[in-house]
């Protein structure tokens, strides 16, 4: 714990000092300490542990400063975000695959991983700028959520498919219980919380009440979310929602305090997946390259055009924000692989293409979002000389 924190504290600061996002910092930390570069660290259940945790407290936070009839409001537009975002990731990750002589199973497997945003690093990056308020920053979060829930379903039938088992009853089924846990929670999930948190904070003895209450509501969504088939992030940030605007700023705190902890985990952990002895092949570096472009292109097109009708500049926001891809890709190769379907080396290429997405979406992040970010230091500066 010491090596990761540190060492993520540290790559941070660097990073900052140098006008870089302290985010790609804590991910090559990862890099640096993990079996590919120093092997210091290895990955382990443990570290694994702490960084999904570290994940569903910082989504957990985000949704604290985000309100839910906000978010409903914009559920047409990020459907189709989601969606186009879903799409073209999709095709050309399959066509390239085929491109470079690999099997059809594989190359539907490498398509299926380039679909679903990792919403983490996004929301970091968005949070730590306090643009979470922003109409294309809602975008991106309320479609990220929509793309798990879509990535859910793309794994499901390339799975079925590649095994020649595809049960349409069950991929239904799944279907309508993702959805209906996640538009149940975001549509009356504040109006329950504005309810049960009075009435209970009164009534409890234990110090701290609101925030226990707060993190009971945190696992028990994330446990519904994973049971019903999405990540238990989704469930972490619904919780959030449904307490944003019901919290006392000490919840907010507190919670803070334990994101700060726990999130240079999530971040490290997702560079020491990395493994750069995948690359002493030219092709495999030809194949990284061209898949780590499609990648980001399919995105930031896909995306942008779902989002278009917000306006050229949104649009661009919103397909940038759309990019990384984290531990989502990684998982979807993970499965993969244990299926016997993706080699070695292409799981490689996957994994890379998933901490390089990580890697370059926050300085495009910031640059997207440097007409937002100086207005709000200008509003600032007037409000002083007010």
């Amino acid at each position: 714990m010491l090596i990761v924190f540190a060492s993520a504290k540290l790559m941070a600061e660097i990073f900052e000092r140098l006008g870089q996002p302290g985010i790609v910092g804590e991910i090559l930390a990862g890099v640096l300490i993990g079996p590919s570069v120093l092997n210091w660290i290895a990955p382990s259940e443990f570290l694994t542990a702490l960084s999904d945790l570290g994940a569903m407290f910082l989504l957990f936070r985000v949704g604290l400063e985000v309100k839910s009839s906000e978010l409903m409001k914009l559920g047409g537009t990020a459907t189709l975000v989601a969606v186009s975002g879903v799409i073209m990731p999709f095709l050309f990750g399959w066509s390239i695959l085929l491109a470079f002589g690999e099997s059809n199973n594989e190359a539907i497997f490498v398509g299926a991983a380039m679909v679903a945003t990792s919403v983490g690093i996004t929301a970091q990056v968005l949070s730590a700028k306090n643009l979470l308020q922003a109409a294309a920053s809602k975008i991106i979060l309320a479609a990220a959520v929509i793309d798990d829930v879509l990535g859910l379903l793309v794994l499901a039938v390339v799975s079925g498919l590649t095994r020649g088992k595809l049960n349409i009853l069950e991929l239904v089924f799944t279907g309508v219980l993702a959805c209906g846990f996640t538009v149940i929670i975001a549509k009356w999930g504040t109006q329950a919380m504005g309810k049960v948190v009075p009435h209970m904070t009164q009534n409890l003895r234990v110090g701290e009440a609101q925030f226990a209450l707060a993190m009971c509501l945190l696992f028990a969504l994330s446990v519904g979310a994973v049971y019903t088939g999405v990540a238990a992030i989704v469930g972490a940030f619904l919780a959030g929602l449904a307490l944003a605007e019901t919290t006392a700023p000490r919840v907010r705190d507190l919670a803070h305090g334990v994101t700060e902890l726990l999130v240079p985990f999530f971040l490290t952990g997702i560079g020491l997946h990395v493994d750069l002895t995948a690359f002493t092949d030219p092709r495999n570096i030809l194949l990284a390259a061209v898949i780590l472009f499609a990648a980001v292109l399919s995105k930031f097109i896909g995306c942008g055009i779902g989002a278009y009708g917000l306006g050229r500049v949104d649009a661009l926001r919103v397909g940038v924000g759309m990019i990384p891809r984290g531990e989502v890709g990684m998982v979807v190769a993970q499965i993969g692989l244990g299926f016997g379907i993706i080699k070695q080396n292409v799981y490689g290429v996957v994994v890379f293409m998933s901490v390089a997405t990580t890697i370059v979406a926050p300085p495009l992040i910031n640059i997207a979002f440097r007409g937002l970010m100086q207005k709000g230091v200008k509003e600032k500066e007037d409000f002083r000389i007010g």
